[in-house]
């Protein structure tokens, strides 16, 4: 396939641009739900075509960087294009596009007449844009922009229905998310009277130079807001609270990519700004803790969506782990387990979406025979629970191999604990995943204790049923062909991951080499446009090097010690 780099100026806005149009659109045609989704569908439809586009470009020529107006860099808006960034998109619009044909599923089969469809479409497409826009940001404060739109977004999505329990949940979410963002929006503060920048690349260059207490102090408050953002341990104790209670395709979503990208801006300012490695053994506890506790609390559950949350935390921690070896294999690792956690974890809440349907609940004690009432239902919840338990052949396993091997290359004594505590956490990851097989699907349901309720209705973005006795439901046992379908086809990408391991690790590997050469960004930012090969294509304009690159890159400057 032979796609022209010129190409890039127009592609790489489009993320963001599609989905915030097609949200306007979708506003629009509000009263018109087939046409809503025609809207929503065709537009993360042609996302996935161009973050496709994009990743390969990115492969092929390397980072890239696109100056929005044309402005000099740092005045005007920068968005970045490298393996990290495009790899990164790419899987989310994916999920994006998959969790919307299933949510559309859902709507048909229930209604649209009753669902509040016309605020959740054009807030969907919001929370895509923001997600894109995040991972695209050349800078701090676009960077936080991001961030305020998908969180916006997430507001109304997680609330969405009014319950109770939603608007509960709603709530500690959205102050814990002010909290994180005032602390991120300290951050800048901080940085910029630092530095004098909020460019990711003028500060790569600059912040070697600063003082290192206050270099730890910036990195300190930006890696807790980051650390909420992502759920990692202590930080975490919101999710399982906040996810469970939104509708299904919500709490996918969710689940997914949300805490992924506070990952993406771990992996992005430690391995950019902040490689000395004064946090690494910060990380690699955190991490530790991350994987131990999510997991001792996935253990103690008795309803799925809430285990599943818990593994979530959790194998964030596999993640975090990656960054805080700081090494080429460590990021590598890292990289190929957010693209496969990203997958997995999607599917399986996807796939306890029509568990709920075929069964009325997502307690496990109410749940039993669910592996004879639907074999196929049985089947799409064993393979992502094997992956995610980390079971050969599947990328769960592949993900794990390559952070291990990359912490026995580490060496030391943490790394060695590390090794220990990620495999412990894998073996329980089988026993809780082994634990929701042998009560939901093997028992019969008579044996559970409370296997004569169920719902009286199905579950939709409005939450409004009763529990009724179980041989009283009105229809059980229906599950919409485009909820079952999007489901088959986000586990087939999963699967893909595994069969196309190599050549996905591959790029990982490349991806992880440009995260450990600052340089690289940093050219591709602030090259002058006549001295890189089609910059004034892209669109760079021409900036002088900062005198402090050198010292940045090499650790010198003159022969004279950074800062």
């Amino acid at each position: 396939m032979i796609v022209s780099p010129e190409l890039l100026p127009i592609l790489t806005p489009l993320p963001v641009l599609v989905p915030l149009l097609a949200a306007a659109g979708t506003l629009v045609f509000g009263r018109r739900p087939r046409t809503q989704r025609i809207i929503m569908l065709g537009a993360l439809g042609a996302v996935v075509v161009i973050c496709a586009l994009l990743l390969y470009l990115a492969d092929r020529n390397g980072t890239t960087a696109l100056q929005v107006g044309n402005w000099e860099t740092p005045i005007g808006i920068t968005l970045v294009v490298d393996r990290l960034s495009a790899g990164m998109l790419l899987v989310s619009s994916i999920v994006l596009l998959a969790v919307a044909i299933y949510g559309a599923g859902q709507n048909i089969r229930d209604g649209d007449e009753r669902q509040p469809t016309s605020i959740y479409r054009p807030t969907y497409l919001v929370l895509t844009g923001g997600v894109a826009a995040a991972f695209l940001a050349g800078d701090l404060f676009n960077l936080f922009v991001g961030f305020e739109i998908l969180l916006a977004a997430s507001f109304v999505l997680l609330t969405v229905g009014g319950t109770e329990a939603r608007i509960r949940a709603g709530v500690s979410y959205v102050m814990v998310s002010m909290v994180a963002s005032l602390i991120f929006l300290t951050g800048i503060g901080l940085t910029y009277a630092a530095t004098g920048t909020l460019n990711l690349a003028q500060l790569a260059q600059r912040i070697g130079a600063v003082p290192e207490g206050t270099r730890t102090a910036v990195y300190a408050v930006l890696l807790v807001a980051f650390g909420i953002k992502a759920a990692v341990f202590p930080l975490s104790n919101w999710l399982p609270d906040s996810y469970p209670t939104a509708p299904a395709p919500v709490t996918a979503v969710f689940a997914g990519l949300l805490t992924k990208v506070g990952v993406y801006a771990i992996i992005r300012t430690h391995s950019l700004l902040f490689p000395g490695g004064e946090f690494n053994s910060i990380l690699l506890v955190c991490g530790l803790l991350t994987m131990l506790v999510g997991i001792f609390g996935a253990i103690a559950q008795s309803d799925i969506r809430r285990l599943l949350s818990f593994t979530l935390v959790s194998h964030i921690g596999y993640m975090v782990f990656g960054v805080g070896l700081a090494s080429t294999e460590g990021l590598s690792g890292a990289v190929f387990y957010v693209a496969h956690h990203i997958l997995v974890q999607t599917t399986l809440f996807l796939v306890v979406g029509l568990i709920e349907r075929q069964a009325g609940s997502t307690s496990l004690r109410r749940l039993g025979g669910l592996a004879t009432a639907s074999p196929l239902l049985a089947v799409l919840f064993l393979i992502p629970a094997l992956n995610l338990a980390g079971i050969p052949p599947f990328s769960g396993f592949i993900g794990k191999v390559a952070l291990l091997q990359a912490s026995v290359g580490d060496g030391s004594v943490l790394a060695w604990i590390l090794v220990a505590g990620s495999v412990l956490t894998s073996l329980l990851t089988l026993y809780a995943m082994a634990r929701v097989w042998s009560k939901a699907f093997w028992r019969p349901r008579a044996e559970a204790p409370e296997g004569h309720l169920t719902a009286a209705k199905t579950p939709s973005l409005v939450e409004d049923s009763t529990d009724v006795h179980y041989d009283d439901r009105p229809h059980p046992g229906r599950m919409p062909l485009m909820m079952v379908g999007s489901t088959i086809g986000l586990l087939v990408v999963g699967l893909a991951l595994t069969v196309l391991a190599g050549p996905v690790l591959r790029i990982a590997d490349r991806s992880a080499a440009d995260l450990r050469d600052p340089a690289v960004y940093i050219t591709a930012v602030l090259q002058p446009a006549d001295d890189a090969p089609g910059g004034a294509a892209l669109g760079r304009p021409g900036v002088g090097a900062d005198p402090h690159t050198e010292c940045r890159v090499a650790g010198t400057t003159g022969g004279k010690p950074c800062g």
